[in-house]
């Protein structure tokens, strides 16, 4: 029988569904990467945060970039460090160890203790790059060819992976992942977030903002939804301005915290 021995329960900062702690704790106990999908703003990043200081972890975060390699993660060989420094006769320059350096992965695997490793928007690398971290994940181990060294995990890190679904990953690597889509807050749920955020929203201005907020989301030709990050700033610039939630129903104070393409806030100045 499997055992969960730490079980994420979410924070007091961090609001999360039955369904989604279920999945972060199904994926600690069978030791394999979560895979988180879901639109921008609905706290896939901030998901890893929250695990670590539930769990009293470390969190390594590797932010993948449209040029990320796989082989960022785990080491880089610092060839220009070592030709400066034989070039001006700094000792030690045959000792290549030197000038390898650990990327995310390899400092995960190497850390003394269990730690949370995010590989953050995964989806913004080549198609290929997934596919390529399947031996490192699957064995939790790598090579470094210029010193001939296997670097073996210490301890496996727990690994939450993001994608904002800008492009399909590769079936062989889904199918090492535990899934789980983090479908946008309904309205109770957000309001638990706000609340997560602030000490005290006054009730109507609140209703007010939520009415709003989602009737601008349920807009068909709205090409940019607006989403949680943005709804917090929204609250914070309306109560700094210290509007009224009757002008609210009128118009909408402050739009460019909302909405941020041209198109969308002419839509609703039409409206």
């Amino acid at each position: 029988m499997i055992k969960m021995a730490q079980k994420f329960e979410g924070t007091s900062n961090y609001v999360a569904s039955p369904e989604l702690m279920a999945a972060v704790n199904v994926a600690v106990a069978l030791e394999k990467p979560l895979l988180i999908k879901g639109e921008p703003g609905t706290g896939k990043t901030a998901l890893a945060s929250a695990i670590a200081q539930s769990m009293g972890k470390d969190l390594y975060i590797w932010s993948i970039k449209s040029t990320t390699k796989a082989q960022d993660g785990l080491y880089v060989y610092d060839t220009v460090q070592r030709l400066y420094d034989s070039q001006f006769g700094v000792e030690g320059v045959d000792d290549i160890a030197k000038y390898i350096k650990l990327g995310k992965l390899g400092e995960a695997f190497k850390s003394d203790e269990q730690v949370i490793l995010l590989i953050d928007e995964i989806d913004k690398a080549d198609l290929e790059f997934p596919n390529d971290l399947l031996w490192e994940l699957d064995r939790m181990e790598f090579y470094i060819n210029e010193t001939q060294e296997t670097v073996k995990a210490k301890n496996r890190p727990i690994v939450i992976i993001t994608s904002n679904a800008e492009k399909e990953l590769p079936d062989a690597f889904l199918r090492r992942c535990i899934f789980h889509y983090i479908a946008f807050p309904h309205r109770e749920l957000m309001e638990e977030i706000v609340n997560v955020h602030f000490d005290h929203v006054e009730e109507r201005l609140l209703d007010q903002v939520m009415e709003t907020f989602y009737e601008l989301r349920a807009m068909r030709d709205i090409r940019k939804k607006p989403s949680t990050s943005e709804l917090i700033d929204w609250i914070r610039a309306l109560e700094l301005g210290g509007i009224p939630p009757e002008k609210i129903k009128k118009s909408i104070p402050y739009a460019g915290v909302l909405l941020k393409k041209d198109e969308d806030l002419a839509l609703v100045q039409r409206g």
